[in-house]
């Protein structure tokens, strides 16, 4: 246990030129606390951090099978993808599956990710639709949930809709606490995200991560869904990613899965540990690297890695090295 912040140094030239902080907290599945930095009592929006555990009532509804879905399915729903274009096929198939179609999803329409598949759809004189949000994976999972148990697919997104009950009722069993006590805000692409605290996020994580204090239907999905992520990394994110990267370079290790404004999460089932943390300014930059750094000192990061996921190089716009990203010495020394 540590009362010191998680802490990340963006350095140019001999300065530290930016600093970032935050909690985090390494839990077992009965909720004992392994490590913590800073507050990690105190509640966060998850934000796309929990896709795991929301893709649990997809997986256990039989949606799966039904609909001769597989592995890239269940990693999309788990995902916030780049919107590249085997993201945005495999949904627009998996709609059609099922009977839906993109205008179907509730999630919204933002451009894609990656320069390059923008310029294409400028390049066709396309405009982007609701399959190339980085949610709609996730999305496509909630509608084939609400399709296998006969529910209304239209407002699968509100709050009393029973999609979005079925996933509280997974949380709480997942966290220990009763998650329709959370107060929630509105998402980006529309859905509650349950204000949970950081500590049961890491349990939840855990409980995935290590499931055989859940309920057999339960165990059967996290185990699932883990796997499904091991399998498809690049559904997770994509091309360059870092989820895509790690999980690819981790299958069956370590299944991590970032989140908006410096949320990340992480299974880790050869541990039979879980991990949150938050960046309290927001910085997905240094989530990243607050990520890799809690991996390595938990002994799951290969060494010959450690020094390009914890140091990273900082270059200006002609390429030129000015800097790196690293953890602070008076973090973990």
């Amino acid at each position: 246990m540590s009362n010191s912040a998680v802490v990340i140094e963006v350095t140019r030239g001999p300065l530290v030129e930016s600093r970032h902080e935050g909690a985090a907290a390494v839990v077992k599945p009965d909720g004992s606390v392994v490590a913590s930095w800073g507050d990690v009592d105190g509640a966060i929006l998850p934000r796309s951090a929990n896709k795991p555990i929301q893709a649990m009532a997809f997986v256990e509804s039989g949606a799966v099978e039904r609909f001769g879905l597989g592995d890239a399915h269940i990693a999309l729903a788990c995902a916030s993808h780049n919107g590249e274009p085997r993201h945005v096929e495999t949904v627009r198939a998996w709609l059609k599956t099922i009977g839906l179609g993109e205008g179907d999803l509730e999630c919204g329409t933002h451009p894609p990710r990656l320069p390059a598949t923008l310029e294409a759809l400028v390049r066709e004189n396309a405009q982007p639709t609701a399959a190339f949000n980085n949610c709609s994976g996730k999305h496509s999972g909630f509608l084939s949930t609400a399709v296998a148990y006969g529910e209304p697919t239209a407002g699968y997104i509100r709050y009393d809709h029973p999609v979005q009950k079925r996933l509280r009722a997974v949380m709480t069993d997942l966290c220990g606490s009763d998650a329709d006590g959370f107060a929630y805000g509105i998402d980006g692409c529309g859905i509650p995200t349950l204000a949970t605290p950081l500590v049961s996020l890491a349990r939840a994580m855990a409980s995935m991560a290590e499931p055989s204090r859940l309920s057999s239907r339960h165990a059967e999905a996290a185990t699932r869904i883990r796997a499904a992520i091991g399998a498809e990394p690049f559904m997770m994110a994509g091309t360059g990613r870092f989820c895509t990267r790690i999980n690819a370079m981790l299958p069956g290790i370590a299944q991590i899965k970032t989140g908006a404004e410096g949320v990340f999460c992480a299974m880790l089932p050869t541990l039979g540990l879980g991990v949150a943390l938050k960046m309290w300014d927001g910085a997905g930059r240094a989530a990243e690297i607050a990520m890799a750094t809690l991996l390595a000192h938990l002994g799951v990061l290969p060494a010959d890695k450690r020094d390009e996921l914890l140091h990273p190089p900082v270059k200006n716009v002609v390429g030129l090295l000015v800097g790196e990203m690293r953890p602070a010495k008076s973090w973990l020394g």
